[in-house]
């Protein structure tokens, strides 16, 4: 568990805002790059102070889960998972970005009225982008939940790298410019129905697009349906092998997310 404090926002497009944390024990940081989450723990409304689990004594990477399952509600934190968009390890800095659809979801709602000095757990994890080898070319496709992982996979990508990748997003506002290998065609998908479920977009443009020849590697997050089918149509209709897709569902339309 790694205690910090946010040391400034800044909105980023209309939909989106990045908060960069700082602390001492940022130090601590195994930073893994690609697409890297990590829980995120943050107080309650009502709550002035950040109670955070330990990571357990019997060495259990894990054990803070009870932990945090027996606090009682006027202690528990939210937790929500997120990805560290960077890391600056000489100035003790990394920054979330987070999706700003008001204060519908906790998270969202928390890093609107965030402000310098206030607290935020992390409890850093793995990476799902694992490209299997022999792969010609990537198709990386999300929604604006995927967006931080896409955007900070394709920063890191190396050089030559050859494929393609549709970032949906709300709104044309949130369209930005991408740091991208030459051979990548990034393609962004706002939405033109305020009432559409995310993803949907994405989804039926994959399902429509022509895809390069050869082997691909497949990473694909965001709302649950939108990784679920999709790999399906891979799969079945494109010959995709199940071992070369990458399929993360962040979130369930309609379903709220564990406290």
């Amino acid at each position: 568990m790694i205690r910090t404090r946010v040391a400034r926002v800044e909105r980023t497009t209309e939909h989106f805002l990045t908060v960069t944390l700082t602390g001492e024990e940022l130090a601590g940081l195994e930073f893994l790059g690609l697409d890297q989450c990590t829980r995120i723990l943050f107080p309650r409304p009502g709550q002035d102070t950040l109670n955070m689990p330990a990571t357990g004594d019997d060495g259990d990477a894990n054990g803070w889960v009870a932990e945090f399952r027996a606090m009682p509600d006027d202690r528990r934190p939210h937790v929500r998972n997120y990805t560290i968009r960077r890391f600056d390890p000489e100035a003790l800095e990394l920054d979330i970005e987070f999706v700003a659809h008001g204060d519908e979801g906790p998270a969202s709602a928390w890093a609107l009225s965030a402000r310098p000095g206030d607290e935020l757990g992390l409890y850093p994890e793995g990476v799902y982008y694992l490209p299997t080898e022999g792969t010609d070319w990537h198709l990386l496709v999300g929604d604006e939940s995927a967006v931080p992982a896409l955007l900070s996979i394709l920063e890191q990508a190396p050089a030559d790298l050859r494929g393609l990748a549709f970032l949906e997003v709300p709104s044309p506002d949130d369209v930005r410019p991408v740091r991208a290998p030459a051979g990548v065609e990034v393609h962004w998908l706002p939405r033109t129905d305020a009432h559409a479920v995310p993803g949907r977009l994405a989804l039926e443009t994959v399902r429509a697009a022509e895809l390069p020849e050869g082997r691909p590697y497949c990473f694909v997050a965001g709302e649950n349906a939108l990784p679920t089918e999709l790999r399906r149509t891979l799969v079945r209709e494109r010959g995709v092998p199940k071992d070369d897709i990458a399929f993360i569902g962040y979130w369930r339309h309609g379903v709220e997310a564990y406290p």
